[in-house]
């Protein structure tokens, strides 16, 4: 009964979500991607997985993609003849899973309507399927189940917030969970609300936090000095680098910068909106504080570097990293404002000091982690921000500590992939 009213209400809602996409992908000048949304994935792409076993890896945006790479990694190097496919809901994620090495198909994943995840499971006919930070969908995860295709959730967390929601909801969402056939979680908490929502003790283990698993190149001097004259940074300046900044909060980066441009030598900013269709926005932000800036994509080689006191505002996305390796000081955005953080083991693992707001709700056990190892700093509002953005700049020692710190943090608290393809190969007995 449940499920026919959960089915019913999905497709009175078709008219809604398709208007919502169609306008979603019109306002960002994007294709839409309905198709493969309702499970019509291309018979040309499906030609690559011809003749072997699928291994079907969800990651709905930028975040669960990025964070699911290390398991790519050892679950390529683990079963080298199976074939990896990586399915997301938002375009940013599908272009961060197209570069992952490893990955044979991107591809869309199917609204949760019966007849499109029957169409799309039958397509692709994974032997296993891996969803990434507690995605509980219904159909897709009865639908396996009736084809006898395991399905495991990994990286599995539930914030504060969604616990209450999935507390309220237990009698909806507990028999979906039962149906999975393991259940990976972050933490022992993590673990203990999800058998408050309705999991068996059996299907749970704690696996820890891919995120820790993050894999960052590591730079000689003159590979810095090659990724800054590609963004056109100058050698003899600070960079400090804000990313995934959300609308909310970059008026408070602005103000901080503009207070440290004092600081000598000077620094330049490099600004990542986290959703790079919001650059323009940012842009007027800039203008009307009076500050120059570039966009990253008109940056050419061959231009003149940045001046101290400008800014280099990113409108690209995947760049991130290369631009945190060059960083002296980065802050991470969604955290200023309430949307619950994003990952601040990046320029940790970076050996970079980082700053982040109050607002980690969904990187909470990572976030004090990082305060716990003196890798990072926590600031209550824009104004704590720029109090302590200039005295890191000014301060080369400390700087230097909290990078040291931030390394080591990161190489102690590695292996969760393993422990992920552990549970996975005793569920698929490979």
């Amino acid at each position: 009964m449940i499920i026919f009213l959960y089915n019913l209400l999905a497709v009175i809602s078709i008219p809604f979500v398709v208007s919502y996409h169609l306008y979603r992908s019109i306002s960002r000048g994007r294709k839409t991607a309905f198709t493969e949304r309702f499970g019509f994935i291309p018979a040309s792409e499906l030609k690559t997985l011809a003749g072997s076993e699928v291994i079907w890896l969800h990651a709905v945006s930028v975040g669960e993609t990025i964070a699911a790479v290390p398991l790519v990694k050892a679950l390529r190097q683990r079963y080298p003849r199976k074939k990896i496919v990586v399915s997301n809901v938002t375009e940013t994620g599908r272009e961060v899973a197209q570069k992952i090495a490893g990955v044979d198909l991107c591809i869309y994943f199917p609204f949760d309507y019966p007849f499109a995840v029957a169409r799309a499971l039958n397509r692709v006919r994974p032997s296993l399927v891996l969803i990434m930070e507690t995605e509980i969908w219904p159909n897709f995860i009865r639908k396996a189940r009736a084809l006898h295709i395991p399905v495991v959730l990994v990286n599995g967390r539930i914030s504060d917030r969604s616990f209450r929601r999935y507390l309220k909801l237990s009698w909806f969402f507990g028999p979906v969970l039962r149906l999975l056939s393991a259940i990976c979680m972050q933490s022992g908490e993590d673990a203990r609300r999800i058998q408050a929502v309705g999991a068996l003790p059996a299907q749970v283990q704690v696996t820890r936090n891919l995120k820790y698993d993050i894999s960052v190149p590591t730079h000689s001097v003159p590979e810095r000095e090659q990724i800054k004259a590609r963004y056109c940074l100058p050698g003899d300046v600070l960079v400090f680098t804000a990313g995934s900044t959300h609308e909310g909060e970059e008026a408070a980066v602005i103000a901080a910068y503009k207070a440290a441009k004092t600081v000598d030598n000077g620094v330049i900013m490099v600004l990542a909106p986290r959703h790079p269709e919001r650059a323009r926005q940012v842009a007027g932000l800039l203008a009307a504080a009076g500050i120059s800036y570039r966009f990253r994509s008109a940056l050419h080689e061959n231009e003149g570097a940045l001046a101290a006191g400008e800014v280099l505002l990113v409108d690209t996305i995947g760049e991130l990293l290369n631009l945190y390796a060059v960083s002296d000081v980065v802050f991470v955005g969604g955290s200023l404002v309430p949307t619950g953080g994003h990952n601040v083991l990046e320029p940790a693992a970076l050996s970079v000091p980082v700053i982040f707001g109050p607002h980690m709700d969904n990187f909470r056990e990572i976030s004090a982690l990082v305060l716990a190892g003196r890798a990072g700093i926590r600031v209550a509002d824009g104004d704590e921000l720029a109090a302590q953005l200039q005295a890191l700049l000014k301060d080369n020692d400390r700087r230097r500590q909290m990078g040291t710190c931030g390394a080591k943090l990161i190489a102690e608290n590695s292996g969760s992939a393993d422990l992920h393809c552990a549970v996975i190969q005793e569920t698929c007995d490979w």
